[in-house]
Protein backbone atom coordinates (compact mmCIF):
# COMPACT_ATOMS: atom_id res chain seq x y z
CA UNK A 1 0.00 0.00 0.00
CA UNK A 2 1.43 3.36 -0.92
CA UNK A 3 0.97 6.55 1.03
CA UNK A 4 -0.13 9.80 -0.66
CA UNK A 5 2.53 11.57 -2.72
CA UNK A 6 4.09 14.66 -1.21
CA UNK A 7 3.29 13.81 2.36
CA UNK A 8 6.84 13.50 3.61
CA UNK A 9 10.37 14.65 2.95
CA UNK A 10 11.27 16.63 -0.16
CA UNK A 11 7.69 17.22 -1.23
CA UNK A 12 7.01 19.23 1.91
CA UNK A 13 10.19 21.22 1.43
CA UNK A 14 9.21 22.06 -2.15
CA UNK A 15 5.83 23.28 -0.97
CA UNK A 16 7.58 25.45 1.59
CA UNK A 17 9.78 26.98 -1.11
CA UNK A 18 6.79 27.75 -3.31
CA UNK A 19 4.96 29.43 -0.44
CA UNK A 20 7.97 31.57 0.45
CA UNK A 21 8.88 32.56 -3.09
CA UNK A 22 6.55 35.61 -3.37
CA UNK A 23 8.07 37.07 -0.23
CA UNK A 24 11.51 36.92 -1.80
CA UNK A 25 10.53 38.94 -4.87
CA UNK A 26 9.29 42.06 -3.09
CA UNK A 27 10.26 43.96 0.03
CA UNK A 28 8.06 44.22 3.11
CA UNK A 29 9.12 47.89 3.36
CA UNK A 30 6.21 49.91 1.82
CA UNK A 31 8.39 53.00 1.18
CA UNK A 32 10.80 51.01 -0.97
CA UNK A 33 7.91 49.51 -2.91
CA UNK A 34 6.54 53.02 -3.59
CA UNK A 35 9.91 54.27 -4.80
CA UNK A 36 10.07 51.42 -7.30
CA UNK A 37 7.25 53.08 -9.35
CA UNK A 38 7.80 55.88 -11.97
CA UNK A 39 7.05 59.32 -10.54
CA UNK A 40 4.14 61.36 -12.12
CA UNK A 41 3.81 58.86 -15.03
CA UNK A 42 7.19 59.87 -16.52
CA UNK A 43 8.94 57.45 -18.88
CA UNK A 44 11.86 55.50 -17.46
CA UNK A 45 15.23 56.88 -18.57
CA UNK A 46 17.15 53.62 -17.73
CA UNK A 47 18.15 52.06 -14.44
CA UNK A 48 18.76 54.45 -11.62
CA UNK A 49 21.02 53.95 -8.63
CA UNK A 50 18.16 53.40 -6.20
CA UNK A 51 16.63 50.76 -8.50
CA UNK A 52 19.95 48.96 -8.80
CA UNK A 53 20.22 48.99 -5.02
CA UNK A 54 16.71 47.59 -4.72
CA UNK A 55 17.50 44.78 -7.15
CA UNK A 56 20.61 43.97 -5.13
CA UNK A 57 18.56 43.83 -1.92
CA UNK A 58 15.98 41.61 -3.58
CA UNK A 59 18.68 39.25 -4.83
CA UNK A 60 20.25 39.11 -1.38
CA UNK A 61 16.91 38.28 0.21
CA UNK A 62 16.36 35.51 -2.33
CA UNK A 63 19.76 34.01 -1.58
CA UNK A 64 19.11 34.14 2.17
CA UNK A 65 15.71 32.46 1.77
CA UNK A 66 17.19 29.75 -0.47
CA UNK A 67 19.97 29.07 2.04
CA UNK A 68 17.45 28.93 4.88
CA UNK A 69 15.26 26.46 3.00
CA UNK A 70 18.25 24.29 2.10
CA UNK A 71 19.47 24.34 5.68
CA UNK A 72 15.97 23.47 6.82
CA UNK A 73 15.98 20.42 4.59
CA UNK A 74 19.31 19.24 5.91
CA UNK A 75 18.35 19.97 9.49
CA UNK A 76 15.16 17.94 9.04
CA UNK A 77 17.19 15.08 7.58
CA UNK A 78 19.95 15.11 10.19
CA UNK A 79 20.62 17.55 12.98
CA UNK A 80 24.34 16.84 12.70
CA UNK A 81 24.36 18.43 9.24
CA UNK A 82 24.97 15.11 7.42
CA UNK A 83 22.36 14.55 4.72
CA UNK A 84 20.49 11.26 5.03
CA UNK A 85 19.58 8.96 2.16
CA UNK A 86 15.87 8.44 1.55
CA UNK A 87 16.26 4.63 1.30
CA UNK A 88 17.92 1.93 3.39
CA UNK A 89 18.08 -1.62 1.99
CA UNK A 90 18.22 -4.60 4.34
CA UNK A 91 19.01 -8.17 3.34
CA UNK A 92 16.99 -10.82 5.21
CA UNK A 93 17.19 -14.59 4.89
CA UNK A 94 13.54 -15.58 5.24
CA UNK A 95 10.54 -14.02 3.53
CA UNK A 96 6.94 -14.09 4.76
CA UNK A 97 4.74 -16.20 2.51
CA UNK A 98 1.97 -13.60 2.77
CA UNK A 99 1.08 -10.50 4.79
CA UNK A 100 -1.84 -12.15 6.57
CA UNK A 101 -0.40 -12.11 10.07
CA UNK A 102 -3.61 -13.41 11.61
CA UNK A 103 -3.37 -16.69 9.67
CA UNK A 104 0.20 -17.10 8.39
CA UNK A 105 2.65 -18.99 10.60
CA UNK A 106 6.38 -18.39 10.91
CA UNK A 107 8.59 -15.76 12.53
CA UNK A 108 9.51 -14.03 9.25
CA UNK A 109 6.14 -12.28 9.06
CA UNK A 110 6.39 -11.12 12.68
CA UNK A 111 9.89 -9.78 12.13
CA UNK A 112 8.89 -7.40 9.34
CA UNK A 113 5.33 -6.45 10.30
CA UNK A 114 5.10 -6.15 14.08
CA UNK A 115 6.07 -2.69 15.26
CA UNK A 116 6.58 -1.46 11.71
CA UNK A 117 3.23 -1.97 9.97
CA UNK A 118 1.01 -3.32 12.73
CA UNK A 119 1.32 -2.33 16.37
CA UNK A 120 0.49 -4.27 19.51
CA UNK A 121 -1.11 -3.22 22.74
CA UNK A 122 2.39 -3.47 24.24
CA UNK A 123 5.85 -3.60 22.70
CA UNK A 124 9.21 -5.11 23.60
CA UNK A 125 12.73 -3.79 23.32
CA UNK A 126 15.96 -5.37 22.13
CA UNK A 127 16.57 -6.66 25.66
CA UNK A 128 13.36 -8.70 25.35
CA UNK A 129 11.61 -6.60 28.00
CA UNK A 130 7.97 -5.45 27.87
CA UNK A 131 7.49 -1.76 27.05
CA UNK A 132 4.46 0.50 26.41
CA UNK A 133 2.92 0.31 22.96
CA UNK A 134 -0.56 1.41 21.96
CA UNK A 135 -1.13 1.32 25.71
CA UNK A 136 0.93 3.84 27.65
CA UNK A 137 0.37 2.18 31.05
CA UNK A 138 -1.50 -0.66 32.73
CA UNK A 139 -2.73 -1.96 36.10
CA UNK A 140 -2.97 -5.56 37.32
CA UNK A 141 -5.36 -6.76 39.99
CA UNK A 142 -3.96 -8.52 43.07
CA UNK A 143 -5.36 -11.87 41.96
CA UNK A 144 -3.72 -11.52 38.55
CA UNK A 145 -6.99 -11.96 36.65
CA UNK A 146 -7.81 -8.39 35.59
CA UNK A 147 -5.59 -6.15 33.47
CA UNK A 148 -6.57 -2.55 32.75
CA UNK A 149 -4.75 -0.77 29.91
CA UNK A 150 -4.67 2.99 29.40
CA UNK A 151 -4.25 3.90 25.73
CA UNK A 152 -2.41 6.74 24.08
CA UNK A 153 -4.65 9.47 22.71
CA UNK A 154 -5.17 10.62 19.10
CA UNK A 155 -4.12 7.34 17.52
CA UNK A 156 -5.09 6.36 13.98
CA UNK A 157 -4.53 3.75 11.28
CA UNK A 158 -2.66 4.36 8.03
CA UNK A 159 -5.96 4.90 6.20
CA UNK A 160 -6.88 7.74 8.57
CA UNK A 161 -9.41 5.79 10.63
CA UNK A 162 -9.34 6.51 14.35
CA UNK A 163 -7.82 3.83 16.63
CA UNK A 164 -9.39 3.55 20.07
CA UNK A 165 -10.42 1.03 22.70
CA UNK A 166 -13.16 -0.43 20.51
CA UNK A 167 -10.56 -1.51 17.93
CA UNK A 168 -8.37 -3.01 20.66
CA UNK A 169 -11.18 -5.01 22.27
CA UNK A 170 -12.52 -6.13 18.88
CA UNK A 171 -9.09 -7.29 17.69
CA UNK A 172 -8.40 -9.36 20.80
CA UNK A 173 -11.88 -10.86 20.92
CA UNK A 174 -11.63 -11.75 17.22
CA UNK A 175 -8.31 -13.49 17.92
CA UNK A 176 -10.07 -15.66 20.49
CA UNK A 177 -13.29 -16.23 18.56
CA UNK A 178 -11.69 -17.09 15.21
CA UNK A 179 -8.60 -18.71 16.75
CA UNK A 180 -6.11 -16.70 14.77
CA UNK A 181 -2.48 -17.74 14.90
CA UNK A 182 -1.05 -17.73 18.47
CA UNK A 183 -4.52 -17.48 20.04
CA UNK A 184 -3.44 -20.42 22.18
CA UNK A 185 -0.86 -18.16 23.84
CA UNK A 186 -3.68 -16.38 25.65
CA UNK A 187 -5.89 -19.38 26.39
CA UNK A 188 -6.67 -18.04 29.87
CA UNK A 189 -8.02 -14.75 28.48
CA UNK A 190 -11.82 -14.71 28.68
CA UNK A 191 -12.67 -11.38 27.09
CA UNK A 192 -11.60 -7.85 26.26
CA UNK A 193 -13.83 -4.85 26.99
CA UNK A 194 -13.67 -1.19 26.00
CA UNK A 195 -14.34 0.67 29.25
CA UNK A 196 -14.18 3.98 27.42
CA UNK A 197 -12.41 5.31 24.32
CA UNK A 198 -8.99 5.19 25.99
CA UNK A 199 -9.34 2.26 28.42
CA UNK A 200 -9.41 -1.49 27.81
CA UNK A 201 -10.01 -4.21 30.41
CA UNK A 202 -8.91 -7.83 29.96
CA UNK A 203 -10.42 -10.53 32.16
CA UNK A 204 -8.66 -13.87 32.66
CA UNK A 205 -10.00 -17.18 33.98
CA UNK A 206 -6.64 -17.95 35.61
CA UNK A 207 -3.49 -15.88 36.14
CA UNK A 208 -0.96 -15.91 33.31
CA UNK A 209 2.56 -14.68 34.03
CA UNK A 210 3.28 -14.53 30.29
CA UNK A 211 0.30 -12.36 29.33
CA UNK A 212 2.06 -9.00 29.12
CA UNK A 213 4.85 -10.45 27.01
CA UNK A 214 2.40 -12.19 24.67
CA UNK A 215 0.55 -8.91 24.16
CA UNK A 216 3.72 -7.54 22.55
CA UNK A 217 3.20 -10.03 19.73
CA UNK A 218 0.35 -11.38 17.63
CA UNK A 219 -2.22 -11.65 20.46
CA UNK A 220 -1.84 -7.92 21.14
CA UNK A 221 -2.03 -6.72 17.52
CA UNK A 222 -4.73 -4.15 16.83
CA UNK A 223 -6.56 -4.03 13.50
CA UNK A 224 -9.02 -1.59 11.96
CA UNK A 225 -12.40 -3.27 12.32
CA UNK A 226 -13.90 -1.10 9.57
CA UNK A 227 -11.15 -1.48 6.94
CA UNK A 228 -11.66 -3.60 3.82
CA UNK A 229 -8.51 -4.97 2.19
CA UNK A 230 -6.81 -8.17 1.03
CA UNK A 231 -4.81 -9.16 4.09
CA UNK A 232 -2.56 -11.49 2.08
CA UNK A 233 -1.17 -8.73 -0.12
CA UNK A 234 -2.07 -5.50 1.70
CA UNK A 235 -1.88 -4.15 5.23
CA UNK A 236 -3.75 -1.46 7.13
CA UNK A 237 -1.95 -0.88 10.40
CA UNK A 238 -1.09 1.92 12.78
CA UNK A 239 2.69 1.62 12.60
CA UNK A 240 5.32 4.07 11.31
CA UNK A 241 5.46 2.40 7.88
CA UNK A 242 3.07 1.17 5.20
CA UNK A 243 3.63 -1.60 2.65
CA UNK A 244 4.24 -0.03 -0.74
CA UNK A 245 4.89 -3.35 -2.52
CA UNK A 246 5.44 -7.00 -1.63
CA UNK A 247 6.89 -9.92 -3.57
CA UNK A 248 7.72 -12.93 -1.35
CA UNK A 249 10.17 -14.14 -3.99
CA UNK A 250 12.33 -11.03 -3.92
CA UNK A 251 11.53 -8.02 -1.73
CA UNK A 252 9.18 -5.84 0.27
CA UNK A 253 9.20 -2.05 0.02
CA UNK A 254 8.03 -0.01 3.00
CA UNK A 255 7.18 3.68 2.93
CA UNK A 256 6.93 6.11 5.83
CA UNK A 257 3.35 6.40 7.04
CA UNK A 258 2.32 10.08 6.66
CA UNK A 259 -0.55 9.55 9.11
CA UNK A 260 1.56 7.96 11.83
CA UNK A 261 0.28 9.05 15.22
CA UNK A 262 3.44 8.50 17.30
CA UNK A 263 5.98 11.30 17.30
CA UNK A 264 8.51 9.21 19.26
CA UNK A 265 8.74 6.62 16.49
CA UNK A 266 8.58 8.89 13.47
CA UNK A 267 10.55 7.17 10.68
CA UNK A 268 14.07 8.44 10.11
CA UNK A 269 14.05 7.17 6.51
CA UNK A 270 11.38 7.54 3.84
CA UNK A 271 11.78 4.08 2.32
CA UNK A 272 13.07 0.78 3.69
CA UNK A 273 13.60 -2.03 1.19
CA UNK A 274 13.72 -5.59 2.54
CA UNK A 275 15.45 -7.96 0.11
CA UNK A 276 15.06 -11.69 0.69
CA UNK A 277 18.36 -13.47 -0.02
CA UNK A 278 18.56 -17.13 0.96
CA UNK A 279 22.07 -17.89 -0.31
CA UNK A 280 24.82 -16.86 2.13
CA UNK A 281 27.44 -16.12 -0.51
CA UNK A 282 25.01 -14.12 -2.62
CA UNK A 283 24.03 -12.13 0.47
CA UNK A 284 27.62 -11.17 1.31
CA UNK A 285 28.30 -10.26 -2.32
CA UNK A 286 25.19 -8.05 -2.28
CA UNK A 287 26.53 -6.23 0.78
CA UNK A 288 29.99 -5.78 -0.73
CA UNK A 289 28.47 -4.63 -4.02
CA UNK A 290 26.22 -2.06 -2.36
CA UNK A 291 22.95 -3.77 -3.30
CA UNK A 292 22.09 -3.97 0.40
CA UNK A 293 23.25 -1.82 3.31
CA UNK A 294 22.58 -4.39 6.05
CA UNK A 295 22.59 -8.18 6.34
CA UNK A 296 20.61 -9.78 9.15
CA UNK A 297 21.72 -12.46 9.51
CA UNK A 298 25.10 -12.88 7.84
CA UNK A 299 27.06 -16.12 7.77
CA UNK A 300 29.58 -15.74 10.58
CA UNK A 301 32.40 -17.36 8.62
CA UNK A 302 31.80 -15.28 5.49
CA UNK A 303 31.54 -12.14 7.61
CA UNK A 304 35.25 -12.45 8.35
CA UNK A 305 35.94 -11.38 4.77
CA UNK A 306 34.34 -7.96 5.31
CA UNK A 307 36.56 -4.89 5.58
CA UNK A 308 36.24 -3.61 9.15
CA UNK A 309 36.78 -0.04 7.95
CA UNK A 310 33.65 -0.25 5.79
CA UNK A 311 31.42 -2.65 7.71
CA UNK A 312 30.48 -3.32 11.29
CA UNK A 313 29.90 -6.93 12.36
CA UNK A 314 28.34 -7.97 15.67
CA UNK A 315 26.72 -11.01 17.25
CA UNK A 316 24.49 -11.33 20.29
CA UNK A 317 22.39 -13.93 22.07
CA UNK A 318 18.84 -14.12 20.87
CA UNK A 319 15.79 -16.33 21.16
CA UNK A 320 16.70 -18.47 18.12
CA UNK A 321 16.92 -22.19 18.81
CA UNK A 322 18.00 -24.62 16.08
CA UNK A 323 15.73 -27.54 16.96
CA UNK A 324 16.21 -31.06 15.65
CA UNK A 325 12.71 -32.35 16.40
CA UNK A 326 11.81 -36.04 16.70
CA UNK A 327 8.25 -36.95 15.76
CA UNK A 328 7.20 -38.56 19.02
CA UNK A 329 4.25 -40.38 17.42
CA UNK A 330 6.47 -42.07 14.84
CA UNK A 331 6.82 -45.81 15.43
CA UNK A 332 10.63 -45.65 15.27
CA UNK A 333 10.96 -42.62 17.53
CA UNK A 334 8.49 -43.60 20.23
CA UNK A 335 11.40 -45.56 21.68
CA UNK A 336 13.07 -43.14 24.12
CA UNK A 337 16.36 -45.03 23.77
CA UNK A 338 16.59 -44.06 20.10
CA UNK A 339 15.91 -40.42 20.89
CA UNK A 340 18.49 -40.43 23.65
CA UNK A 341 21.06 -42.13 21.41
CA UNK A 342 20.65 -39.42 18.80
CA UNK A 343 21.32 -36.76 21.42
CA UNK A 344 24.46 -38.49 22.71
CA UNK A 345 25.73 -38.97 19.13
CA UNK A 346 25.60 -35.32 18.09
CA UNK A 347 28.89 -33.44 18.37
CA UNK A 348 27.63 -29.94 19.10
CA UNK A 349 31.11 -28.43 19.39
CA UNK A 350 31.93 -29.64 15.90
CA UNK A 351 28.73 -28.18 14.46
CA UNK A 352 29.24 -24.83 16.18
CA UNK A 353 32.90 -24.69 15.08
CA UNK A 354 31.91 -25.28 11.46
CA UNK A 355 29.64 -22.25 11.67
CA UNK A 356 32.39 -19.89 12.82
CA UNK A 357 32.28 -20.57 16.59
CA UNK A 358 29.71 -17.83 17.15
CA UNK A 359 26.71 -19.85 18.34
CA UNK A 360 26.39 -21.30 21.85
CA UNK A 361 25.58 -24.81 23.06
CA UNK A 362 21.94 -25.17 24.10
CA UNK A 363 20.84 -28.31 25.91
CA UNK A 364 17.17 -27.48 26.38
CA UNK A 365 14.12 -25.64 25.06
CA UNK A 366 14.59 -22.23 26.76
CA UNK A 367 17.12 -19.80 25.25
CA UNK A 368 19.43 -17.60 27.31
CA UNK A 369 17.32 -14.44 26.84
CA UNK A 370 14.12 -15.98 28.27
CA UNK A 371 12.91 -16.48 31.84
CA UNK A 372 13.68 -19.98 33.12
CA UNK A 373 16.91 -20.48 31.18
CA UNK A 374 19.37 -22.98 32.61
CA UNK A 375 22.44 -24.57 31.04
CA UNK A 376 21.29 -28.13 30.35
CA UNK A 377 24.13 -29.19 28.07
CA UNK A 378 25.34 -31.66 30.69
CA UNK A 379 22.27 -33.89 30.32
CA UNK A 380 23.40 -35.41 27.01
CA UNK A 381 27.13 -34.80 26.50
CA UNK A 382 28.78 -36.11 23.34
CA UNK A 383 29.29 -39.84 23.94
CA UNK A 384 29.33 -42.15 20.93
CA UNK A 385 29.84 -45.29 23.04
CA UNK A 386 26.78 -44.52 25.16
CA UNK A 387 24.78 -43.84 22.00
CA UNK A 388 25.81 -47.20 20.50
CA UNK A 389 24.75 -49.02 23.67
CA UNK A 390 21.30 -47.45 23.55
CA UNK A 391 20.90 -48.23 19.86
CA UNK A 392 21.92 -51.85 20.47
CA UNK A 393 19.32 -52.13 23.23
CA UNK A 394 16.74 -50.81 20.77
CA UNK A 395 17.79 -53.42 18.19
CA UNK A 396 20.02 -51.44 15.85
CA UNK A 397 23.72 -51.51 14.95
CA UNK A 398 25.94 -50.14 12.20
CA UNK A 399 25.41 -53.46 10.40
CA UNK A 400 21.65 -53.28 10.99
CA UNK A 401 20.97 -49.55 10.81
CA UNK A 402 17.83 -47.63 11.61
CA UNK A 403 16.64 -45.71 8.57
CA UNK A 404 15.28 -42.22 9.25
CA UNK A 405 14.50 -39.20 7.11
CA UNK A 406 15.41 -35.64 8.09
CA UNK A 407 13.17 -33.05 6.42
CA UNK A 408 14.19 -29.41 6.50
CA UNK A 409 14.07 -26.24 4.45
CA UNK A 410 16.86 -25.65 1.94
CA UNK A 411 17.20 -22.09 3.23
CA UNK A 412 19.47 -23.51 5.95
CA UNK A 413 21.93 -24.99 3.45
CA UNK A 414 23.17 -28.56 3.13
CA UNK A 415 26.05 -28.55 5.62
CA UNK A 416 23.95 -29.19 8.74
CA UNK A 417 22.23 -32.14 7.12
CA UNK A 418 25.54 -33.57 5.91
CA UNK A 419 27.07 -33.26 9.38
CA UNK A 420 24.15 -34.96 11.08
CA UNK A 421 24.16 -37.76 8.50
CA UNK A 422 27.86 -38.37 9.13
CA UNK A 423 27.62 -38.21 12.92
CA UNK A 424 24.58 -40.48 13.22
CA UNK A 425 26.03 -43.05 10.82
CA UNK A 426 28.59 -43.87 13.54
CA UNK A 427 25.85 -45.24 15.83
CA UNK A 428 23.81 -47.16 13.28
CA UNK A 429 21.43 -44.58 11.83
CA UNK A 430 21.13 -44.30 8.07
CA UNK A 431 19.89 -40.72 7.69
CA UNK A 432 18.26 -39.63 4.46
CA UNK A 433 18.08 -35.87 3.90
CA UNK A 434 14.96 -34.38 2.36
CA UNK A 435 15.58 -30.74 1.41
CA UNK A 436 12.39 -28.80 0.67
CA UNK A 437 11.24 -25.24 0.08
CA UNK A 438 10.39 -23.36 3.26
CA UNK A 439 6.75 -23.08 2.19
CA UNK A 440 6.66 -26.87 1.77
CA UNK A 441 8.16 -27.35 5.22
CA UNK A 442 5.51 -25.07 6.72
CA UNK A 443 2.75 -27.13 5.14
CA UNK A 444 4.06 -30.69 5.44
CA UNK A 445 5.90 -30.53 8.75
CA UNK A 446 4.65 -27.55 10.72
CA UNK A 447 1.00 -27.73 9.73
CA UNK A 448 0.49 -31.45 9.06
CA UNK A 449 3.16 -32.98 11.32
CA UNK A 450 4.17 -35.35 8.53
CA UNK A 451 7.84 -36.14 9.17
CA UNK A 452 10.30 -38.30 11.13
CA UNK A 453 13.08 -35.84 11.99
CA UNK A 454 12.91 -32.15 11.25
CA UNK A 455 15.25 -29.21 11.59
CA UNK A 456 14.26 -25.57 11.89
CA UNK A 457 15.29 -22.36 13.61
CA UNK A 458 12.58 -21.57 16.15
CA UNK A 459 13.17 -17.84 16.57
CA UNK A 460 10.22 -17.12 18.86
CA UNK A 461 10.79 -16.08 22.45
CA UNK A 462 8.64 -17.32 25.35
CA UNK A 463 7.52 -20.31 23.27
CA UNK A 464 7.97 -23.10 25.81
CA UNK A 465 4.22 -23.70 25.70
CA UNK A 466 4.75 -25.58 22.42
CA UNK A 467 6.34 -28.41 24.43
CA UNK A 468 3.14 -28.65 26.47
CA UNK A 469 0.86 -28.76 23.43
CA UNK A 470 0.59 -32.37 22.16
CA UNK A 471 -1.05 -31.39 18.87
CA UNK A 472 1.86 -29.10 17.94
CA UNK A 473 4.06 -30.65 15.28
CA UNK A 474 6.48 -32.04 17.89
CA UNK A 475 3.68 -34.43 18.98
CA UNK A 476 5.23 -34.48 22.44
CA UNK A 477 2.95 -35.27 25.38
CA UNK A 478 4.97 -34.82 28.57
CA UNK A 479 2.68 -34.76 31.58
CA UNK A 480 5.33 -33.59 34.04
CA UNK A 481 6.28 -30.65 31.83
CA UNK A 482 2.63 -29.71 31.40
CA UNK A 483 2.03 -29.67 35.16
CA UNK A 484 5.14 -27.60 35.91
CA UNK A 485 4.38 -25.13 33.14
CA UNK A 486 0.85 -24.65 34.50
CA UNK A 487 2.38 -23.73 37.86
CA UNK A 488 4.75 -21.28 36.15
CA UNK A 489 1.80 -19.51 34.50
CA UNK A 490 -0.20 -19.31 37.70
CA UNK A 491 2.65 -17.85 39.71
CA UNK A 492 2.22 -14.12 40.36
CA UNK A 493 5.85 -13.81 41.45
CA UNK A 494 8.47 -13.69 38.66
CA UNK A 495 11.02 -15.70 40.64
CA UNK A 496 8.51 -18.49 41.31
CA UNK A 497 7.47 -18.55 37.68
CA UNK A 498 11.11 -18.83 36.53
CA UNK A 499 11.72 -21.66 39.04
CA UNK A 500 8.89 -23.76 37.62
CA UNK A 501 9.97 -22.98 34.07
CA UNK A 502 13.46 -24.30 34.80
CA UNK A 503 12.02 -27.52 36.19
CA UNK A 504 9.70 -27.92 33.20
CA UNK A 505 12.52 -27.31 30.70
CA UNK A 506 14.71 -29.91 32.40
CA UNK A 507 11.87 -32.45 32.31
CA UNK A 508 11.47 -31.92 28.57
CA UNK A 509 15.19 -32.15 27.85
CA UNK A 510 15.57 -35.35 29.88
CA UNK A 511 12.71 -36.93 27.89
CA UNK A 512 14.57 -36.13 24.63
CA UNK A 513 11.74 -35.23 22.23
CA UNK A 514 14.33 -33.19 20.32
CA UNK A 515 17.92 -32.10 20.28
CA UNK A 516 18.75 -28.42 20.53
CA UNK A 517 21.70 -28.20 18.17
CA UNK A 518 22.69 -24.72 19.30
CA UNK A 519 21.45 -21.36 20.40
CA UNK A 520 21.81 -19.21 17.32
CA UNK A 521 23.70 -15.97 17.90
CA UNK A 522 22.52 -13.75 15.07
CA UNK A 523 25.49 -12.16 13.34
CA UNK A 524 24.66 -8.83 11.75
CA UNK A 525 26.75 -6.86 9.28
CA UNK A 526 26.08 -3.35 8.05
CA UNK A 527 27.79 -0.49 6.27
CA UNK A 528 29.26 2.11 8.60
CA UNK A 529 27.01 4.72 6.97
CA UNK A 530 23.99 3.01 8.57
CA UNK A 531 22.74 4.11 11.99
CA UNK A 532 20.05 2.74 14.26
CA UNK A 533 20.02 -0.92 13.26
CA UNK A 534 19.31 -3.18 16.28
CA UNK A 535 22.20 -5.52 17.05
CA UNK A 536 20.15 -7.75 19.37
CA UNK A 537 17.10 -9.92 18.69
CA UNK A 538 16.83 -8.63 15.11
CA UNK A 539 15.34 -11.97 14.04
CA UNK A 540 12.22 -11.22 16.07
CA UNK A 541 12.32 -7.52 16.97
CA UNK A 542 13.24 -5.35 14.01
CA UNK A 543 12.25 -1.71 14.63
CA UNK A 544 12.78 0.12 11.35
CA UNK A 545 11.74 3.63 12.37
CA UNK A 546 15.17 4.48 13.77
CA UNK A 547 17.23 3.19 10.83
CA UNK A 548 18.98 5.74 8.64
CA UNK A 549 21.91 5.99 6.23
CA UNK A 550 24.20 8.93 5.50
CA UNK A 551 24.53 9.84 1.84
Amino acid sequence: MSSPTGAHGEADATKQENEQQPQSTASTDATLNARAKSSNGAKSQGPKKWLIALIAIIAAVAVIVAIAVTRGKNDDANTSGVTKADTVTIGLKLAPVSLDIRHQSGSAIEQVLIGNIYESLLSRDSDNKVQPGLAKSWDISKDGKTYTFHLNSNMCFSNGDKLDADDVAWSINQLKEKQYYNANQVASLDKAEAVDANTVKLTLSTPDSNLLWYLTGRPGLVFDKNAKYNAKTEAVGSGPYTVESFDPASKMVLKANPKYWGSAHKPATEHVVLKFITDDNAAVNALKGGDVDVLSPVNATLAKSLDTNTYRVSAADGSDKFVLAFNCTNAKLKDKRVRQAIRYAINHKEIIASRGNVDYALGGPIPSVDPGYEDLTGLYPYNVDKAKELMKEAGYTTDKPLRLTLTYANTYGTELGDQLKSQLAKIGIDLKINYVEFSTWLQDVHANGNYELSLVDHAESHDFYKWTTPDYYYHYDGKQAQELYAKALEATDEADSAKYLKQAAKAVSEDAPADWLFGYRVTVAYNTSVKGFPNKLSQTVLPLWQISKAK
